[in-house]
Order: structure tokens, then sequence, then C-alpha cells
């Protein structure tokens, strides 16, 4: 038997994302944004609110990057979409984050995070949903596995419960996607 609950914005799995801007004066943001995912096959979507400085820095700069939070990044993850920009201007150091220009678009690559994705922006909908070209992946060497490609269970990417408000890391591979249910024709 089932329970229903109505609506309610549960869907999983949520990646955790954290979107690197450059503000004005040129120091590194970043806010976590479970709301987001790929558009197309080369293209990222972002439900972000215009209030946010992330926001106000894309529009500004045309770019961003999305990276993965981990599972050894969880509280800096966590607190970066906590607290706001806007009000505190040392979030960044305060998260413990460091980060390096993109070679790609005008945007940070926080190092404690070890995979994103490099966008150049595209438009921003009616909607206010931020839509960016995914124009490169930068991966540290130490999550990449034997086949030179990124290993899951080397970069332990966490994602986001929206029913217990919580996180989880997602690390066990279940099965082979595109193979599996060739059992079944």
């Amino acid at each position: 038997m089932r329970k229903n609950f109505g609506k309610k914005p549960w869907m999983y799995p949520l990646p955790v994302l954290i979107i690197g801007t450059y503000n004005d004066d040129g120091t590194a943001d970043a806010m976590n944004a479970a709301w987001g995912g790929l558009y197309d096959a080369d293209k990222v979507v972002l439900c972000l609110s215009a209030g946010h400085r992330t926001t106000a820095n894309i529009k500004a700069k045309g770019a961003f990057t999305v990276s993965f939070a981990n599972a050894a990044q969880v509280i800096a993850a966590d607190y970066v979409g906590m607290v706001s920009a806007n009000k505190e201007p040392k979030k960044m150091e305060k998260a413990g984050f460091h980060t390096t220009k993109s070679n790609y678009v005008d945007a940070p690559l926080i190092e404690e995070l070890p995979m994103a994705m490099e966008c150049k922006l595209i438009k921003i909908n009616e909607d206010g949903n931020v839509i960016g070209e995914i124009v490169n992946i930068s991966a540290d060497e130490s999550i990449l596995g034997n086949d030179g490609n990124i290993d899951a269970a080397k970069l332990q990417p966490i994602i986001f419960d929206p029913v217990h408000n919580t996180y989880l890391k997602v690390d066990e591979k279940v099965g082979n996607a595109f193979h599996d249910g060739s059992s079944l024709k």
C-alpha cells in the first residue's frame, strides 16, 4: 500500500551543487544549490533566485562553475548554502575554500572540490532559471580511476535528501547503464 504526501519538492537524487562566481571586486564567491542539473547534453540549468549574490555575479560575468560537493567537504558545502555573501564578505575564507581561476571561463575553481563543470551563461529565462553551456569539465587526478576517467567512489559525491534535510554519500555501484536491461530483451 502507498502513502500519499501531496505536493512536495521531493526529487531523488538531488545533487549538491556548489556554484562558483567572481564578485565585482574580483573575490570568489560560492553557494550551495540543490535545484539544478543537466538541461541538455552540453548545458546545465540552475534554479537560483534573483536575490543571490551568485545570480548577480553570473549576470555580470557571464560565467560560473558548478562543483560537486563531496563527503569530505559536507560542512563547508552546507555553510556556503546557509550564509549569504551579501551579508558575509569572508564567506569563502570561513568555509575553508581556496580557489584558482578557470582557464576556460571567468569563474573560480574550488580546490577542495575535485570536480567542476566550467560554464558560460547562455541566458536567464523568464522563471529566473540560469542556463549555461558546459565548456569544460575539470577533475583533480586524485579522483581518476585506472581508465583515466572520474571514479565516483573516489569523488564521493553527496546528494541532498529533501524529505529529511540530510546529505547522503553516493559510493556503491549497483548495475551497468545501457547494458543490464538487455537481459530482458
